[in-house]
Formats: structure tokens, sequence, C-alpha cells
């Protein structure tokens, strides 16, 4: 492991959302620097990272808290906006901005480094503007405090909001009609690039503050959605028409997309304004950093959906009700969930919890409703899966690439995370994740469903979840507690 403990630290807020998480992950890989993260809610730092970085817990709005994560940081990087999680937002995004600015100064850091959203005032959406306003008072004291803001449009990756939604459409509907403010100019860019160049201005020769506009080749959103048709292999018709409000066309993304209400009305209101580059600071400042082309980038999207290494995704960060993760980790994008709860004592410890979750499937099957399980599986093989038939490669011990009955183990941390991909005939993907912690084991069954009949399948199947989950995260603990006689159930 590379020894950081003379490296500068760099401060990442944010870093349970969408690009932070990313981040995190990028800056890690270098080995050049001690990372420090400011989050709300320590748990949702994902069990992989804990361990590699210093986690605070704390907010821009507590400053004992906020003053305490940036002592002794040089680079602190500003990855917070609310999307319009409250009423007031605007004002929540102003004295958030004001609060971390102010913190950075007495603390000492040399820089921040801000991702907004490209725009100009004049004509941008009430969300666009609330994040140019957060970039101007992050750097309202050029002579006290460096900053460089980093301003991207539309960011397709795998997760993003913006991705799941053309992703959504496109793959749903071969005929869209749409907004006549479809062919409104952008410049998406790809979020590995985005990454790039949050990564290079860290060590940037700069001074005061510094605006700088990133993205690729100049786009309309209906020209975006028909070239990631192709890319998907998809023929598509857009039908623009001059009659959808932003309220209508915000209920439509809702019916078809993941993404909820209150982020589609803020995305589509957005949709309304050009959001193009407006100098060329990217080219001349970060010269070997080539944006990848749009085509490109949806395709690198797609890649890593299918390989299920999806790092993040848009609603990660949500304190709300949209589409929280809480202490688990978001595998591939999915959407929809089934979560289990199981509290336990101290006598039964975590690691025997996590062996328990081991110990499913092949001849110990899976428990009361094993029954089930079989029929699911005699119809599996009915239809050309794989069925229970594979059983598992061992009585207890599993590792990756494994085939367990009709899953795959893709990821394992001793001890503490089980995640299992189904292979079994679905119309959609499925993962089933036992994440333990210190007292209780949450095991989350992830659907990301493929068209209309994918949702029909989940909500047939969702009465059936009611006792066959619930029955298996409670035996999976109670398995864990050792027999009388010193051995196990």
């Amino acid at each position: 492991m590379t020894d950081t403990s003379s490296a500068k630290i760099v401060l990442i807020t944010g870093a349970t959302g969408y690009i932070g998480r990313r981040l995190t992950h990028r800056l890690l890989e270098t080995g050049s620097y001690r990372l420090r993260v400011l989050v709300r809610n320590r748990h949702k730092v994902q069990v992989a990272l804990a361990d590699q970085v210093e986690v605070r817990e704390g907010s821009t709005f507590d400053r004992i808290s906020l003053a305490a994560a940036l002592a002794g940081v040089d680079t602190a990087f500003y990855l917070i906006h609310s999307m319009g999680a409250e009423a007031n937002y605007r004002e929540l995004d102003q004295q958030s901005a004001e609060n971390f600015r102010t913190a950075c100064i007495a603390a000492g850091v040399r820089r921040i480094i801000y991702l907004g959203g490209l725009g100009v005032r004049e004509n941008a959406s009430k969300h666009l503007l609330s994040r140019i306003e957060t970039g101007e008072i992050l750097a309202a004291e050029p002579d006290r405090i460096e900053t460089i803001r980093l301003r991207a449009g539309v960011i397709i990756g795998s997760g993003s909001a913006s991705f799941e939604i053309i992703r959504n459409l496109t793959q749903k509907l071969p005929v869209m009609i749409t907004p006549i403010w479809v062919r409104t100019m952008t410049q998406p860019i790809g979020v590995e690039d985005v990454l790039s160049y949050l990564q290079a201005s860290i060590d940037l020769a700069s001074k005061g503050d510094l605006v700088i506009d990133i993205g690729a080749e100049r786009l309309s959103f209906q020209q975006m959605m028909e070239q990631a048709a192709k890319v998907m292999g998809l023929r598509r018709l857009l039908l623009p028409v001059p009659v959808l409000s932003p309220r209508l066309s915000a209920y439509w993304l809702i019916l078809f997309t993941p993404i909820p209400y209150k982020l589609a009305a803020a995305l589509v209101e957005g949709l309304k304004s050009e959001t193009v580059l407006q100098n060329d600071h990217a080219a001349r400042f970060f010269p070997d950093i080539q944006p990848m082309p749009f085509r490109d980038a949806v395709a690198a999207a797609v890649r890593e959906l299918e390989n299920n290494q999806v790092i993040s995704r848009w609603c990660d960060s949500s304190g709300r009700q949209a589409c929280d993760i809480k202490d688990f980790e978001d595998p591939a994008g999915a959407i929809l969930r089934d979560v289990r709860i199981v509290p336990f004592t101290d006598g039964e410890k975590a690691v025997e919890v996590f062996r328990s979750a081991c110990s499913l499937g092949g001849r110990n099957g899976w428990f009361r409703y094993n029954y089930l399980w079989r029929l699911r599986g005699l119809l599996d093989k009915l239809v050309g899966g794989y069925g229970l038939n594979r059983g598992r490669r061992l009585h207890r011990d599993l590792r990756i690439g494994d085939a367990l009955d009709f899953w795959k183990v893709v990821d394992i941390k001793e001890g503490k995370r089980l995640l299992l991909y189904a292979q079994m005939k679905l119309p959609g993907q499925a993962w089933l994740e036992f994440d333990i912690q210190a007292d209780r084991l949450v095991q989350t069954a992830h659907y990301l469903p493929r068209g209309v009949f994918g949702r029909v399948y989940w909500y047939a199947v969702l009465p059936f979840h009611n006792f066959v989950f619930a029955d298996l995260a409670r035996t999976v603990v109670q398995n864990s507690r050792p027999s009388p006689d010193g051995g196990d159930l």
C-alpha cells in the first residue's frame, strides 16, 4: 500500500454522491494524496473505502464539524448542491457555500475546486442559477483563497441522471413525442473526462479565481437521443411538438424513467436554456485532456452497466425519499428494491452472520420457502435458464466468480458483504445483497427492469417477496447463532 502520510490532504465533500464517489475512487488509485471525506452519515461510505480514507461526519451547516474536517487540508472539493430538495434550496445553497468558503479561509486551505453547471445567468433555470450563484460565493475572496470553478453540462456515465433518462426513454419508446425544446443545444461530457479535469485541477498552476467550461461536441438533446439509440443498436423516431408543458414533460419522465418528479422537473426546466461553453480555458489549461465524443461516452456507460461495475448513481447522496441507498452500496443502477433489516445482538457476531449468508444455496437450500425457490428454478429451466441444478462449488466457502444455483457471486468483502448477480431468465437484471453491519443485517434485492414488462414482473412477484425475503433475512441471522454444544446449527 502506498505511504501517503506526508502527502497533501485533499477533502471531498459530497463524497457519497454521484461524482464524489467516483472521484474518491479515482484519487485513491493514484496513491498521491491523503483523502478525507465529509459526509452526513459515515455509514454511507462504502465498506471498501472506509479503511482507505479519513471519514469525518458533519455538514457545511455545522461550523464545528466543518472546521475539524478542514484542519490541515490543502485542497477542498465542493461537490454539494440541493437540486430542489427543499423549497428554500436556493437560500440553503448560498448559506452552505458561504459557510464553506469562510471555514476554508480560517483553516488555511489553499484551493477550493467546485463543479457547477454550464449556462449564463440571463437565461438560466432556477436550479442552474443557484449553481452559478454557489460558484460565485465560493470565489468571492480570490485574494484570500484560490478557486477553480469547473462548469459542465450534461454528464454521461452509467448511473447519472442524464444517462438514466436517455437510456430508459431510448430503450422503452420506439416513437417519442417530445417538447419543442429538445432542439436546445448543449455540450455533454463523459463522466471519466469530468473526473480527469477535477483531478488535474488539484495541482494546476493558477492563482485567484479561474472559471473553466468543459464539454465535448455541441449537440441538441434530440441529437443526443438519436445517437444514443444508434449506440444501443436501436432505431428511434422523435417528434417534437409545441404543446408539451414542462409539468407534463416531467410527468412523462417519471412514467418511463427512475427519476423522481422534483428532479425530473428541475432537469426539464434546464432543457429550455442553452448550456454551451463560454470560454476555451479547458483546452488552454488542460491540453492533455481530450474529451471523448458523445457516442463513446454512451458506449462506455452501457459497458459499465452491462459489466455490473457501476460505482455510483445519481441518487447516492439523496437525503430524502428519492432513492436513498441508506447503509449499503448501490449495484449497477438498480431502481427497484426490497430491503430487509434484521438486528442482532453482540452474541451473534457479524462474522457468523456473514458465514451464514455464504452458506446459502446448493444442498443447503434457501430455508423455509425452499420449495418456492425450487419452483422458480424449474420455471427458469423450462425457459432455457440455469435453474438450481448448478448448486455450489463448496458446502460453505464462496469466492468471486462462483456459481450459486441461478446466482453468480460478483463481490465478497470478508465478514462484511456478499453480492449475488441473478443469472436466471428475467425481464431485467437482479442482484441479492447481504450487507453485514456491526449490529444488523441489511439484505437487499435490487432490480433493474427492462421495459414495461420488467416492471410488471416485479410487481407480480412482489407479494411473494413479503414472506420469501423476510424469511431469508431472518433465518440467515438465526442460523448464525451457535448451538448449545458449540457447533453450527
